[in-house]
């Protein structure tokens, strides 16, 4: 179980890494995305932000965007901490974000991959409350897969209930980035 921990796998680390577009575009789009990870840093400190090939893996953790136990409700806390990210979003439009519900490993394997589908869904959702487009998103639950700390801990088991997103280009600024060179 230990050395799952931190590991990108199917999460957000993978989507990123899958998104690679390479070559002089692949150069123009991690600058712009060198950009777009500094100020979400700036709105968000307490993120974890990770620049990865031509993308961004954001990881909102207990201090960001977190559900109680059991639960699938945005807190008071994580619709603050979205309502900062939302105009970081807003301007960088020709992304495409992937977020990824997690849990911890209390419960069925079932359930917990459902309720992280919901917890994803709700941040989402969120978000397109806020005016961003829901198309720009994909959500996927990840169940208790891939923890970032330690399940046997109730502080290890509220740091494994989070979002992260996977943050790369979309067609446009592919296409945009191809017409730079």
């Amino acid at each position: 179980m230990g050395n799952n921990i931190g590991k990108g796998g199917n999460g957000a680390m993978g989507a990123v890494i899958g998104g690679v577009v390479g070559g002089v575009a692949g150069g123009v789009i991690g600058n712009k995305m060198d950009k777009q990870a500094r100020e979400i840093k700036t709105a968000l400190p307490g993120a974890e932000v990770e620049r990865v090939g031509e993308g961004i893996r954001l990881v909102l953790g207990e201090n960001s965007v977190n559900f109680d136990f059991n639960k699938a409700t945005l807190t008071p806390l994580a619709k603050q901490n979205l309502d900062k990210l939302v105009p970081v979003f807003k301007d960088y439009s020709d992304t495409n974000i992937t977020i990824f519900g997690y849990t911890d490993n209390k419960g069925a394997d079932d359930y917990n991959l459902n309720l992280s589908q919901q917890r994803a869904t709700s941040v989402r959702n969120y978000l397109s409350q806020k005016g961003l487009v829901s198309s720009r998103f994909v959500i996927k639950g990840m169940g208790e897969a891939e923890p970032i700390e330690d399940n046997e801990t109730e502080a290890g088991r509220s740091k494994n209930r989070r979002v992260e997103f996977a943050i790369v280009a979309n067609e446009k600024m592919i296409e945009d980035a191809k017409k730079e060179n």
